[in-house]
């Protein structure tokens, strides 16, 4: 893998604007949350740097939020020292493509399909992934497909994949509540594993919060490892930079 996680996930899952000022790489999200929302350092970062960095995040009407990665311990102290709070911890999971091909996929339990149907738009709905979340799925240049995750002959799920560099990463995996814990994340990923092989993917990949215990699980149960990290820090709205 030639590409750093940071531009995998910027062209899975992209932000409207991208913007360099300075030693920062600043995004224009949409309403589309934090991912596609947060500045991340490109070089050394002065204070003068965050100030103006955080001007333009405010003259984009957003928050003032970054992105921060191993190596970014710095940035990460300078940000403290501001008050800026730590948000959504999240690890990255990845396993060789094949680890999830082995076993063949129940009949009918998932579909993959783009466009979205109107049903994965109502569950992405139910699930707080709304409009401008849909949106990023909508700017992925590359390949990218939805899923549509079935069970006893109801649509239970959905989710997305998209593709960059060989690298397929899930996104926005969403099971409805009555059908949850019967194993339906697992076809999931293993559905979008097939997907990825097909489509000439070596690695499968899934971004996760630490806080999810139960994704946590899935995934280590699924035999996927931690490839990477990374944590935003945020100012509230209406605090002021220590």
């Amino acid at each position: 893998m030639t590409d750093s996680w940071s531009d995998i996930v910027d062209a899975t899952w992209p932000a409207a604007r991208y913007q360099r000022l300075g030693p920062f790489k600043l995004r224009q999200g949409q309403g589309g949350g934090s991912r596609v929302s947060a500045a991340n350092a490109q070089g050394l970062v002065t204070n003068d740097d965050i100030d103006t960095a955080e001007a333009a995040m405010q003259g984009m009407g957003q928050k003032r939020i970054f992105c921060l990665w191993p190596g970014d311990e710095g940035l990460d102290d300078q940000l403290k020292n501001r008050g800026y709070q730590v948000l959504d911890p999240v690890n990255i999971y990845t396993c060789p493509v094949d680890h999830l091909t082995d076993l063949p996929l129940p009949p009918v339990t998932v579909f993959t399909t783009w466009e979205p149907l109107s049903i994965m738009r109502e569950i992405w709905a139910q699930g707080g992934i709304g409009p401008q979340r849909l949106a990023v799925m909508e700017r992925v240049q590359g390949l990218k497909t939805g899923l549509l995750i079935r069970h006893q002959d109801h649509p239970a799920g959905t989710g997305f994949v998209a593709m960059h560099g060989g690298v397929a990463v899930v996104h926005a995996l969403e099971i409805l509540p009555t059908h949850r814990r019967q194993g339906l994340g697992q076809w999931a990923m293993r559905a979008a594993a097939f997907w990825a092989r097909d489509n000439g993917a070596h690695t499968l990949s899934v971004i996760c919060t630490k806080a999810n215990a139960g994704a946590n699980g899935l995934y280590r149960t699924l035999g996927m490892e931690i490839a990477g990290e990374y944590h935003y820090r945020q100012l509230v709205q209406g605090e002021s930079p220590t």
